[in-house]
C-alpha cells in the first residue's frame, strides 16, 4: 500500500474566506467538505489545500510552508499581492531565487522561478 498526498492543511480562523482567496490565487475549485469547519481547494495537479477552523491562529513562525514555481516570478508576485498577499522577503542561492509571501491570514509561502 502506498500513501498519496491528499491535502496540505492550514489552520485558519475563517476557512471559507481563506479557501476562497487561495482558489483565486491558484485557479482552484472551492470544495466545502464540512463548512465552515473544513474547506478544501481542489487543484488540477498535486494535492489540495485544506483549511480547518481553529479558535486562535497558530503562534510563532510557520514550521511548514508551500513553495510554488512559475515562469514569470515578478508578474506572479504582483498578481498575488494585488489579491491581498504580503511580500515578506526575497532570497537566492546563486541563480535560484524566490520571493517570500504571506496569505491574508499570515501563512508563509514562496514563489520561485524566472
Amino acid at each position: 500500500m502506498a500513501l498519496k498526498t491528499e491535502n496540505i492543511t492550514i489552520d485558519s480562523t475563517d476557512p471559507e474566506r481563506l479557501a476562497d482567496w487561495w482558489a483565486r490565487a491558484l485557479g482552484g475549485q472551492v470544495n466545502p467538505v464540512a463548512p465552515p469547519f473544513f474547506v478544501v481547494v481542489s487543484l488540477l495537479e498535486g494535492p489540495g489545500l485544506a483549511f480547518q477552523k481553529v479558535d486562535d491562529p497558530t503562534p510563532g513562525k510557520n514550521r511548514v510552508h508551500i513553495d510554488f514555481s512559475t515562469a514569470d516570478r515578478e508578474a506572479e508576485v504582483k498578481r498575488l499581492v494585488g489579491l491581498g498577499a504580503s511580500q515578506t522577503g526575497r532570497g537566492n542561492f546563486g541563480e535560484f531565487g524566490w520571493v517570500g509571501l504571506a496569505d491574508p491570514d499570515g501563512n508563509a509561502f514562496c514563489v520561485a522561478g524566472g
